[in-house]
């Protein structure tokens, strides 16, 4: 399966995660539309939206970058807008914004607990209902979010309930779209990492000095969301992936070639928060199985 000519529409996309969905969609030859608020390079942060346009091109695919913040109505509108009068409609739609503050309840300022809940759970509600008279256009339509599994545990709350809320909102967007728009075969499913990916926002919360060879790259979640983005959206639609699962339960074995640093064993990888115990303890057992056999 291949997205070649689908127009996939990425929030978020200027770097990191999003970025590597861009680029893995731009090898099949897809028009993707590079929507972020990086117009400017950033004084800590690499890439903007016309450097990830340039790589997506070099690499096959047709970019359109175009500035959204996907907090403002008028903007996102705007952005769906120029994608429909370059490309002629929209395939798909990946709510891959986000925006991350770890703190406690005491410690979290209001402007913070504001932005996370209106990028990731306002923003993504938002983005879906601007695209979706297009989605209902087109042959295969996906929604996919980068948020985490529904698990209803006080463990993945009781340090950043704010951040927790907002990823959730999220997912709840995923756990009711899929319901709504199941009649008109729009898929919409959840991607989510097992464990820690290097991406800028995750350097961004402090020095991580050689911690970043306990992490993955984000080329593990871009090959995981093509995987998704390329079944038939009537069939497969209201899952919450993680990204080592999905990959693992199509075959893939050799999963050093994400790893930052290959040299270090699988089981000494970071996990990431919010994969239930059960999820955890198989895909640790499929590791240790693998090794085994190697």
């Amino acid at each position: 399966m291949s997205l070649r000519g689908k127009t996939i529409f990425i929030s978020g996309a200027s770097r990191g995660i999003g970025k590597a969905i861009a680029l893995r969609a731009a090898r099949d030859g897809a028009n993707v539309v590079i929507a972020a608020k990086t117009a400017t390079p950033h004084p800590k942060l690499p890439g903007t939206i016309y450097s990830a346009a340039e790589e997506v091109e070099k690499l096959g695919g047709n970019a359109l970058p175009v500035v959204c913040d996907i907090r403002d109505e008028v903007q996102v509108k705007s952005a769906v807008e120029q994608a429909v009068a370059k490309f002629g409609g929209i395939d798909v739609l990946v709510n891959n914004a986000s925006a991350i503050k770890l703190s406690n309840t005491t410690n979290l300022s209001l402007k913070d607990y504001d932005l996370m809940a209106d990028i990731n759970a306002r923003g993504t509600w938002l983005m879906s209902k601007t695209v979706l008279p297009h989605l209902r256009k087109a042959g295969n339509p996906h929604i996919l979010n980068l948020s985490p599994p529904l698990t209803m545990e006080s463990r993945w709350f009781k340090k950043h309930v704010g951040y927790t809320m907002a990823k959730f909102g999220m997912s709840m967007c995923v756990l009711g779209m899929s319901e709504e728009l199941r009649a008109d075969g729009i898929a919409v499913n959840a991607l989510w990492p097992f464990t820690v990916i290097d991406t800028a926002a995750v350097t961004q919360l402090g020095d991580l000095g050689n911690q970043r060879r306990h992490m993955r790259t984000p080329e593990i979640m871009a090959d995981a969301a093509h995987a998704i983005l390329t079944k038939p959206a009537r069939e497969f639609t209201g899952k919450f992936c993680v990204d080592e699962a999905l990959l693992r339960d199509l075959g893939v074995t050799d999963f050093k070639k994400y790893q930052v640093d290959p040299k270090v064993p699988e089981l000494d990888l970071f996990l990431d928060f919010f994969v239930d115990d059960a999820t955890s303890g198989r895909l640790l057992l499929r590791r240790s199985e693998h090794a085994t056999k190697l």
